[in-house]
């Protein structure tokens, strides 16, 4: 119970509205950080939906050349073209803030080498539009990653905001309130019974002064 763990005192009392008064403001910026982030986080998502359909139907594309590819040449002049590449290209690692958020940003360097690894001779050029294709799809390939590790990031962070609030609204708010209530009913009673004693003082005084004997 309550009585058990409040010291029903004017100085417990100025101290739990203090602390209930943080709680009402800590639970309001986190309301608009969780709002906020909830805008942030289906701006991504909106993103990531049409940037993946753009991948997979431009991936559906490089599959279909390599596939034509595999029907006009044979399995083993195939697989040695592809095997040692010349262009080779690094991936930058670096990160934005979104809502106090560190998301991923990646960034390429690659070098200026030839794209194709292979002569012309003996290889279609469905091969090539292929490994074409494949090379003008790494930007965005790299783009759905950001979006979708940025979306994973946000969600987490969204559903950590929202445990927040869920405890400040139905726990910490609501526990601070019933203490000062309890505190504030203890008190008026206190006072009302201070109230009394001191009528029933007043009043025995009274009566001691009305029996004394007059002179």
């Amino acid at each position: 119970m309550i009585a058990e763990h409040v010291n029903p005192t004017r100085m417990e009392l100025t101290r739990l509205k203090r602390r209930l008064i943080t709680a009402r403001r800590g639970h309001k910026l986190l309301k608009d950080k969780r709002d906020e982030m909830m805008k942030q986080f289906l701006d991504v998502v909106r993103e990531n939906r049409a940037l993946r359909e753009r991948v997979e139907a431009s991936l559906s594309e490089v599959y279909g050349s390599f596939l034509v590819a595999s029907a006009v040449m044979s399995g083993q002049v195939l697989e040695q073209s592809l095997m040692f590449p010349k262009r080779r290209v690094e991936v930058d690692i670096k990160t934005k803030n979104i809502m106090s958020v560190n998301v991923p940003v990646f960034e390429t360097r690659g070098t200026d080498t030839d794209l194709y690894a292979y002569g012309f001779y003996g290889t279609s050029r469905e091969l090539d539009a292929a490994v074409d294709r494949i090379n003008g799809l790494l930007p965005a390939l790299l783009s759905l990653a950001e979006k979708e590790k940025s979306a994973q990031l946000l969600a987490a962070e969204i559903e950590k905001t929202r445990r927040r609030v869920n405890a400040l609204e139905y726990v910490m708010i609501p526990r601070f309130e019933e203490k000062i209530r309890f505190i504030k009913m203890k008190l008026d009673e206190n006072e009302r019974s201070a109230t009394t004693r001191l009528m029933k003082v007043k009043d025995l005084m009274l009566k001691q002064r009305m029996q004394q004997p007059s002179n």
